[in-house]
């Protein structure tokens, strides 16, 4: 049994305080350079400090939460991969040679590789953060994809976790994903919230051809027809025709916002979770940062619903947490043009003012 309920938390979740926004600005155009002139490392800087509530934030430890589940609909053929790979791609991130590996490696960030609902198991794997909902989702073509009480446990997941690294010191996350098939459920998630028509929006994700793109989208269409989520309801969508990384994600997104941290979400699959912790709590969004713009032609729809821009866009489409780790390191990198720039007067530097 969770030591979080969810009602609890999304009661809990407080928009940031403004009260400090104007010290922050003050504290920014005193800097011995030209007003605004390091442009969205300002912004990054102001939103940072006002989420941590100081004019000196400091970031003490980052992590991302790489959330792995297989999924039902891959059977339906709509993926290059079969569902083995989730479970060989686990393993290889917890050798430490995934992509999201190597650049979280170079920036200093912990990744946390997290089972919360791979089809099969893993024998050793010490490293390997055990939180199984259930051998992955059902075929959302056929049936839902998910119990509520399924549902329910991935986002306390995702709470948990975080909520246990913030006790360590942790201050920073991101999110990750790993998942045979999973741009096909985030794609139904977009739909289902945003009315988009399952053929404007979905993309090839791992590179399939035209003919199991057509088919992709049908499973979509039908899925969606079948089962007829509610737009407002993101537990009865996550049932429908989620997954478990999707809400494991969101969790971990409510979960940084209920203790105060900044939150970084990666690409496509993760701003699906995104979507679904906004209408669990609409105030997590003072705490996210949209790392970057992925290929998914639905991930632009997604950001302009949430209503913020990306850090970044390096035309990736990977997945992982790796667009998270590039962005958390600007995020880093913004505290210490707060903090370590020096001021007009302590470089002995006249300001605009002063002539």
């Amino acid at each position: 049994m969770s030591s979080f309920r969810l009602s609890d938390v999304i009661s809990k979740i407080s928009a940031v305080d403004p009260k400090l926004d104007q010290a922050i600005w003050d504290k920014m155009d005193a800097q011995a350079r030209p007003s605004r002139s390091l442009g969205r490392l300002e912004e990054f800087a102001f939103r940072v400090a006002r989420i941590f509530g100081t004019l000196t934030p400091e970031i003490k430890g980052k992590t991302i939460f790489t959330f792995a589940g297989d999924h039902g609909v891959a059977e339906e053929g709509i993926s290059v991969f079969s569902q083995e790979v989730t479970h060989e791609m686990v393993a290889n991130f917890i050798r430490g040679g995934a992509s999201v590996n190597v650049i979280a490696r170079f920036y200093g960030i912990e990744v946390s590789v997290v089972d919360i609902g791979v089809k099969g198991d893993f024998e050793g794997m010490p490293e390997l953060v055990r939180r199984k909902v259930a051998h992955g989702t059902r075929n959302f073509l056929k049936e839902p994809a998910m119990t509520e009480a399924q549902a329910i446990q991935a986002i306390q997941t995702g709470v948990e976790l975080v909520s246990e690294k913030a006790a360590q010191g942790v201050n920073l996350f991101g999110t990750g994903d790993m998942g045979i098939a999973n741009t096909t459920p985030s794609t139904a998630v977009l739909c289902a919230i945003t009315g988009e028509a399952p053929e404007t929006v979905t993309g090839r994700g791992t590179g399939i051809d035209e003919a199991t793109l057509k088919r992709k989208i049908e499973v979509i269409r039908q899925g969606l027809e079948k089962h007829q989520p509610r737009s407002d309801d993101p537990i009865d969508i996550l049932c429908k025709v989620g997954g478990f990384e999707i809400a494991g994600i969101a969790g971990e997104i409510l979960g940084a916002a209920l203790n105060r941290c900044p939150i970084v979400v990666d690409g496509f699959i993760s701003t699906a979770g995104a979507m679904i912790a906004l209408l669990l709590a609409p105030n997590v969004k003072d705490y996210i940062f949209m790392a970057h713009r992925s290929q998914e032609p639905g991930h632009t729809e997604m950001m302009r619903w949430i209503g913020l821009d990306p850090i970044v866009d390096l035309s990736m489409r990977l997945g992982e947490g790796t667009g998270a780790a590039i962005a958390m390191n600007l995020l880093e990198l913004s505290t210490h043009v707060l903090n370590d720039i020096a001021s007009f007067e302590e470089a002995a530097v006249h300001s605009p003012e002063d002539l």
